[in-house]
């Protein structure tokens, strides 16, 4: 990875203030705004844009429609963001995929680093380590000398190559040094649905679609990826306390636009963000989803997009994942 990125993104923006008292950036937005998912309809973060549009078109006094362009492993969708117009009228989702791609896709059609530029990291989810209860194990430390007591006799269930609960168990093999096999499949439902039933051993699972299975007993929830407890699971400790110091994982969604947008539109664009993501009821609709809403600034956002792309290139490199 290049060691420029952040001093990259950081210049585009000062060349941009350029344009800042101009006439389009003080008149923006005069139009529709477009938010390109690059995911189909219906996932977790298709229905976070969806609840953000509403208030975000108030703040801004345009409608703000999203626009599902799903395909290429998320990489069509933000394509179509990199190569619009830079004004501030189209923005792109950017997650997990986002900086995983560049190392897992050897025909890149855009370059993260110098095509787009951040606006803003919109939420965060944790993924819960669990186990069908029929796995000896009850914590995390547990698990892992299980695993290494049995190199490759434990399975793990994902949503598909290079999905999130993929990525997230190979960065858990990499800090562990665990050996243990991948079971693909498509979807996160049908994943959640085989460990459920026994058929696989352990995943990686987003809480609204496990939480009822740990209150059922179905399922053993022994540590939250991210650095601190979740508010709906207060219980069940972090994996970074429970035996895997440093551990912190999770998807994220933030908003990326063109390069070459104007400063002054970015920081409006960051402004109606975080302004409609401080609102209680869009707090409150956001840990419905199992998520934290964030409405980072542009320079947060770009610090944190540069250390998920140090993390990703190691663990993606080492896993040996390819998507194409």
């Amino acid at each position: 990875m290049s060691a420029t990125l952040y001093r990259s993104w950081f210049a585009l923006l000062c060349v941009s203030c350029i344009y800042a008292g101009s006439a389009p950036a003080q008149s923006y937005p005069f139009k529709p705004i477009r938010i390109i998912i690059p995911y189909a309809p219906g996932g977790g973060a298709d229905v976070l844009f969806r609840f953000l549009a509403p208030p975000l078109s108030e703040n801004l006094g345009q409608q703000v429609v999203v626009d599902n362009r799903p395909g290429g492993a998320a990489t069509i969708g933000v394509d179509m963001v990199a190569k619009s117009k830079p004004d501030g009228y189209t923005l792109g989702m950017a997650s997990l995929s986002f900086v995983a791609n560049p190392f897992m896709v050897s025909k890149m059609p855009y370059d993260t680093e110098k095509d787009l530029m951040p606006v803003s990291l919109v939420a965060t989810s944790p993924l819960v380590l669990a186990v069908h209860p029929s796995v000896p194990a009850r914590s995390v430390k547990q698990l892992i000398a299980l695993a290494k007591a049995k190199p490759g006799s434990l399975n793990y269930a994902s949503g598909g190559n290079a999905a999130s609960n993929h990525l997230g168990t190979e960065l858990f093999k990499y800090m562990t040094g665990v050996n243990m096999t991948h079971v693909p499949y498509k979807g996160g439902g049908p994943a959640v649905l085989s460990i459920v039933s026994g058929e696989t051993m352990i995943l990686f699972a987003t809480i609204p679609s496990s939480l009822q299975h740990f209150k059922s007993g179905k399922l053993v929830g022994l540590g939250i990826s991210t650095s601190t407890r979740f508010p709906t699971l207060p219980d069940i400790p972090t994996v970074a306390e429970a035996g895997v110091p440093g551990f912190d994982m999770y998807e994220w969604q933030g908003l990326v636009v063109p390069a070459g947008t104007p400063a002054a539109v970015i920081s409006r664009l960051h402004r109606e963000i975080a302004k409609a993501l401080a609102l209680p009821e869009m707090k409150e609709r956001i840990l419905g989803l199992g998520e934290l809403a964030v409405g980072s600034t542009p320079e947060e956002f770009a610090i944190f997009i540069k250390g998920m792309l140090a993390t990703w290139s190691k663990v993606v490199k080492t896993a040996g994942i390819r998507i194409d």
